[in-house]
């Protein structure tokens, strides 16, 4: 299925599960970089789902981790539910979780204090 790009490989929001129905995380530590105080991960959002699940796949074209929440795109609530999810799937307090791009985006960078790329991956990998 062709995005709304227009390119062939693109994927669209959802589109990131393997076909055999399971979730492939390879090449995830693209999704990752380096900060002075912690990490970025790009990730793409699908809103208003029926369950939160993060990861949820990774989209290789656009080198991002699934995430996807229960809450509306509506009013800042998906957004405020990316944080909270993130911040419990990594164990890291909400406070140390901050929304750096993409709020009125599926396609965000999620900025996440006091944790290094390797420790993020080890569990990201571990609970996808």
């Amino acid at each position: 299925m062709a995005a709304a790009t227009g390119d062939p490989r693109a994927l669209m929001p959802g589109d990131i599960s393997s076909q055999d129905g399971c979730t492939d995380m390879t090449g995830i530590a693209d999704a990752l970089s380096s900060e002075k105080n912690g990490i970025v991960i790009a990730i793409e959002v699908t809103a208003g789902g029926k369950k939160d699940a993060f990861p949820a796949g990774y989209n290789e074209w656009r080198k991002m981790i699934g995430c996807r929440v229960s809450a509306p795109a509506l009013e800042g609530r998906a957004n405020k539910a990316v944080i909270e999810l993130v911040a419990r799937t990594l164990n890291r307090p909400v406070a140390m979780v901050s929304l750096l791009s993409g709020a009125t985006s599926p396609q965000k960078r999620v900025r996440v204090e006091g944790i290094s790329v390797n420790e993020a991956l080890s569990i990201l990998e571990e609970s996808g």
